[in-house]
């Protein structure tokens, strides 16, 4: 029996949020509904194209099978009114997940533009700190910091970025300016919560000063540095982030420079897509045109 395409495109919608009722949201559809029309793809094809995954559906290699068909026949169906031209192979949604400061300073002007040259494409970023998941359910790529440790997954390494400790130049005139690491521990620190940081790599701060107490903590890196400049404590910033306010003094570089790299993880089967090889190169690109911005002047900053 050969699939309803309109089957296949619900499966396609489904493979790209992980989840029924965001796919039948996005297609006007019920949850009900979904389930049914999945169920008669199994059918026709004769096997599962999706599995159960952490926090959502994962798709089979029959699935993905059918997923690269689906596209095929969304492409095709984008043509229609545009027979003048060749249609744009770089069109859909790419869903990506990356830290706070990567998705803004990295992700966004990269996303940007690449969508002047493909206005069909779309890209979704969920921000977030953590390792590489195990099972990336309606995830196309992932941006992490460290190493991955990951299995049936391609993992290509974007480049570094460093980070320092900074305090605006208030908090050192009323402080005072800390001479050498040791001193350091005079002052609170600005960073992750240290219960909740899921990332081995960015223990910097706990493992170079272990005696530095927590003043201020927080899961997002914006708030590092904005709690840094109105004069929280010291904070522990990425340099590309940090150096892009005059307010702000890099201290003890000697000391306390931590190169960390970042990651792109994707399922194997991802780069057949042109939207998300377009995605991923962009990405790749950007990264090593922000390269100096990523590592730091390295020198401190008068005031």
């Amino acid at each position: 029996m050969n699939p309803n395409p309109d089957d296949l495109l619900i499966l396609l919608t489904v493979s790209r949020s992980g989840k029924f009722t965001t796919a039948a949201q996005a297609l006007g559809l019920n949850h009900t509904t979904v389930s049914r029309r999945i169920a008669a793809l199994e059918k026709a094809l004769g096997g599962r194209v999706l599995a159960r995954a952490a926090g959502g559906w994962e798709v089979t290699d029959l699935g993905a099978e059918a997923v690269l068909v689906a596209e095929r026949i969304e492409a095709a169906v984008g043509t229609l009114g545009q027979s003048d031209r060749a249609p744009d192979p770089i069109t859909g949604v790419v869903r990506m997940t990356a830290t706070d400061g990567f998705s803004a300073y990295i992700a966004a002007p990269a996303a940007a533009r690449l969508r002047k040259e493909h206005p069909g494409l779309s890209l979704e970023i969920v921000t977030v700190t953590r390792r590489a998941l195990q099972q990336r359910s309606g995830l196309d790529i992932e941006v992490v910091v460290g190493t991955p440790q990951v299995h049936r997954a391609e993992a290509i390494k974007l480049g570094e970025y460093r980070l320092g400790m900074y305090a605006s130049k208030q908090y050192l005139k009323d402080h005072g300016t800390p001479a050498n690491a040791a001193e350091m521990t005079r002052h609170q620190l600005v960073y992750f919560v240290d219960s909740m940081l899921q990332v081995d790599d960015l223990d910097a701060p706990r493992r170079l000063v272990p005696t530095m107490r927590d003043g201020l903590t927080s899961t997002n890196v914006f708030v590092h540095v904005e709690a840094t400049r109105a004069g929280a404590g010291v904070g522990f910033l990425p340099c590309f982030m940090a150096d892009r306010h005059p307010d702000l003094v890099r201290l003890l570089p000697g000391d306390f420079a931590e190169l960390l790299p970042y990651w792109l993880v994707l399922r194997p089967d991802s780069m057949r897509r042109p939207a998300v090889a377009a995605v991923v190169q962009a990405l790749r690109e950007e990264t090593e045109n922000r390269r100096g911005e990523l590592l730091g002047s390295g020198q401190p900053r008068s005031f």
